[in-house]
């Protein structure tokens, strides 16, 4: 899984770095398959904002969070994606499993 942190209009210290690493890999538990994580921090004025762009197989995810403090627009952001993955994980997994059940079905018409 690669990884990147960009910063914009902040310097990202290795604290902040280190929290959107623990963060990532807590997103990484529901999903095996994730190819890339992007996350950009950034400042505008009093808010911090936080925003990620997941990439796994056959899909792309997006959030974004802002909040007075940046942890907790890390946190938010997390709590986003983590409902996406999941959402993208049922989806995935109900799609095969009406095709087997299809496929079931059609052999036993068969015979």
């Amino acid at each position: 899984m690669q990884l990147e942190i960009t910063g914009h209009h902040l310097e990202v210290t290795e604290s902040m770095n280190n929290y959107v690493r623990e963060k990532a890999e807590r997103l990484k538990r529901h999903f095996d398959q994730v190819m890339k994580i992007h996350f950009i921090l950034e400042v505008e004025k009093q808010r911090h904002k936080a925003e990620a762009t997941f990439h796994v197989n056959g899909n792309h995810l997006f959030a974004d969070a802002y909040a007075d403090d940046m942890y907790a627009a890390i946190d938010a952001l997390t709590d986003k994606l983590d409902r996406q993955i999941v959402k993208h994980k049922e989806k995935v997994k109900d799609h095969h499993r009406q095709e087997a059940a299809q496929m079931v079905a059609a052999t036993e018409t068969m015979d």
